[in-house]
């Protein structure tokens, strides 16, 4: 009798039955490992993988429009299938562990080879064959294996707990302890651009990327894997798989996640546009301004998660989901408006104080961002097992994210083509630009991606889960997870009985 007790509370325990009671599910030790693989994700030099590969690694403009295409397309093309696959994985570590421990490996050789590339390629021309196909080669396998990731990443959460409450806290927790070092490596190579530029530090620009690219890709993806040994999933997945007919219709079927999808990607039309480090580089000769305009936003940031509560108490979720989300896009705007005055957008201090005063109010917002987008994203998986009786973690991720790649990747190639046809010029010094080029560089760093991210606001209007239909959903959950719950300690039982008469 112990040891049938002791399987049913073992299979209580990892489907995770009850529905939320503000309890506490996740304890000390997986909410830090959960803070460090928060950190993780900003591990990256990726904010300067642009610069990298026009001015470091020195890619031709074309090609890498045509790498971006074929990787756009193929991406893409994998995403659906590998959701489909991840919503199908149901083994006794979990939904999503397997997938987390595996890429670890691949996610940091990958991250090291890429950065790496200037040490295999030294003084290679723009246009050299094997650079090109290398750089190729390894974004398409890259994308592939960071789909898959992704895919597992954005259901970790939605599984980590079934209590709202204990999510949130977790949510919050993260980004607020995350924010005080995620951006390190970014002021770190910020600065070191800026030294290298000034003929201050002795080094190339090569060896500084290639050293601090390999160094974060290796501790990013310690850290991922230290998570993805510890945490376990607690919300119960449906005893029968779903068929991959269904996990795809899902997408239709559902509208908070149609809407979602179609919000995502009216707003990322944002990223169309030049890289604001090319600005701060070739028009300001600063790099090290990406540093200074953030410096007083950094305690507004802070700040910003004691109200997030009270926000939440006054405000409903739609209206804090648009105000956080949009709030930036019409900052950036009255950037563009003041730099356009009297050539103010080539005077160093003047458009260091005019990014100073938009990061500082946009950081305002900055828990709204950080925490509202992510309940949403799981509210949605919730409201598909409440209606259709799965769980589809992994093609609401991908359906969240497909349809932002899709506009991301013809804004790459758009992004890339940009700097062509405004006569921008690869590997020259700060100043060497002309000042058409400067200016187009600004209006393309500020008007451009403000005004096409705001139409992404449209579509969150209709979001239609209000508070009582979300006070339904999860009391009906709560009840079909018990039930659930009671099958399965059922056939545990039967398991077990079985095993003693052989």
């Amino acid at each position: 009798m112990a040891k049938k007790k002791k399987t049913a509370e073992v299979t209580e325990e990892k489907a995770g039955r009850e529905m939320p009671k503000s309890r506490r599910y996740v304890g000390s030790r997986e909410t830090t490992a959960y803070v460090l693989y928060d950190i993780a994700q900003s591990l990256t030099l990726s904010g300067k993988s642009t610069y990298f590969v026009t001015d470091v690694l020195v890619v031709a403009l074309r090609w890498q429009t045509i790498v971006s295409a074929v990787v756009g397309v193929w991406d893409i093309i994998n995403d659906l299938f590998l959701a489909a696959l991840v919503d199908r994985t149901n083994t006794r570590f979990g939904k999503f562990k397997p997938y987390l421990i595996l890429y670890a490996g691949p996610g940091a050789a990958l991250g090291i080879l890429f950065w790496a590339m200037p040490v295999f390629f030294p003084g290679a021309s723009a246009s050299y064959m094997p650079k090109i196909i290398t750089y190729f080669v390894l974004q398409m396998v890259s994308n592939l294996v960071t789909s898959l990731y992704n895919v597992a990443k954005t259901g970790i959460l939605a599984t980590i707990t079934p209590d709202t409450i204990d999510r949130t806290r977790l949510i919050n927790q993260a980004n607020l302890i995350s924010s005080l070092v995620e951006n390190l490596p970014k002021q770190a190579i910020t600065i070191f651009i800026d030294l290298v530029n000034n003929g201050v530090m002795k080094i190339k620009m090569t060896s500084l990327f290639v050293v601090m690219g390999v160094a974060t890709a290796a501790a990013s993806s310690a850290l991922g894997f230290y998570f993805a040994v510890v945490f376990k999933e607690r919300v119960l997945q449906s005893v029968e798989k779903p068929k991959y007919k269904d996990t795809i219709t899902s997408i239709f079927r559902s509208r908070p996640l149609m809407l979602l999808a179609v919000s995502d990607m009216l707003s990322s039309f944002s990223s169309i546009g030049t890289s604001i480090s090319l600005y701060y580089i070739n028009v300001l000769n600063f790099s090290s301004a990406e540093l200074v305009v953030g410096i007083p936003g950094m305690f507004v940031t802070y700040a910003s998660y004691a109200y997030v509560t009270k926000l939440r108490e006054k405000f409903s979720t739609k209206t804090l989901w648009i105000f956080g989300d949009h709030w930036g896009n019409i900052l950036l705007v009255l950037v563009y408006l003041f730099g356009s005055i009297n050539k103010n957008y080539s005077k160093k201090w003047v458009m260091i104080g005019a990014f100073m005063f938009r990061e500082t109010v946009w950081n305002a917002v900055y828990a709204l961002r950080k925490v509202i987008p992510t309940e949403i994203g799981n509210e949605v998986i919730d409201y598909g097992e409440w209606k259709y009786g799965y769980r589809t973690e992994g093609i609401t991720g991908v359906v969240k994210g497909l349809a932002s790649k899709i506009v991301s990747g013809f804004g790459t190639v758009l992004n890339t083509a940009l700097l062509q046809l405004i006569g921008y010029r690869q590997g020259l010094k700060p100043g060497q630009q002309t000042a058409r080029v400067e200016y187009l560089l600004f209006t393309t760093t500020t008007l451009v991606p403000a005004v096409c991210g705001l139409i992404g606001m449209i579509p969150k209007f209709f979001y239609n889960i209000d508070d009582k239909t979300r006070k339904r959903m999860y009391a009906e959950l709560a009840q079909r997870r018990s039930e659930t719950a009671k099958v399965l300690n059922a056939e545990a039982d039967m398991v077990e009985v079985s095993s003693e008469v052989e």
